[in-house]
């Protein structure tokens, strides 16, 4: 394996460093967007009974803020509820545009590196081209199967930047999906508050 990264040349190392951060950021992404996490089943019931028993106060909003995604905004919604359904319904759509802001982070870089590491492998596999038909040029054509072999060195970082991207690619949707998907939900799950706490449905 080391052989085939030193014979890919130097750029081998900006296409491995990009796989390397690729992969950090799908662990932590994996990590990070748990619907357990996100959306924790328990905490709308937990919400609706204290409500029921008058008990959000500064701290329990403080500390349903910092619970979860879902909690911030649900405890945005229930500290702008005495200003009116409109207020707060803005003052949930800009906590739930930080929110889903946040629930997208470093998916940018993993496009990113989608993109850009078969380019990466393409300029690598170009400037080994290069450098083959120069030495061609000095020494001549020489032994077919050399020039073979020295072709199939030079598609080496084509074959790596295609290798860190495709499953790049495929990580940067599912995440992408995985946070509409939690946005949409939390969406509901906010909408209901209002209507609730505003008297236009009963408590579910």
């Amino acid at each position: 394996m080391f052989e085939i990264i030193k014979s890919g040349g130097w750029m081998m190392l900006p296409i491995i460093l990009s796989s390397i951060i690729a992969m950090g950021i799908v662990v932590e992404r994996f990590w990070t967007l748990q619907k357990k996490k996100i959306i924790p089943a328990e905490l709308v019931p937990q919400v609706w009974k204290l409500y029921r028993e008058k008990k959000i106060d500064d701290a329990t909003l403080r500390h349903l803020k910092n619970s979860s995604p879902l909690g911030c905004i649900l405890a945005s919604g229930l500290a702008n509820s005495h200003h009116g359904r409109k207020f707060m319904k803005e003052s949930i759509e800009e906590t739930g545009r930080k929110v889903a802001h946040d629930l997208e982070r470093f998916l940018n870089t993993l496009g990113t590196i989608a993109q850009v590491s078969p380019l990466l492998g393409l300029l690598g596999t170009v400037f080994g081209m290069i450098e083959i038909f120069s030495s061609l040029l000095e020494h001549g054509a020489g032994d077919p199967s050399a020039l073979a072999g020295g072709i199939s060195v030079a598609l080496i970082t084509t074959a790596a930047g295609l290798t860190v991207a495709i499953p790049s690619l495929i990580f940067h949707r599912h995440f992408e999906r995985l946070v509409d998907e939690y946005v949409v939900n939390m969406e509901e799950e906010a909408l209901k508050l209002i209507d609730v706490l505003h008297g236009a449905r009963e408590e579910s």
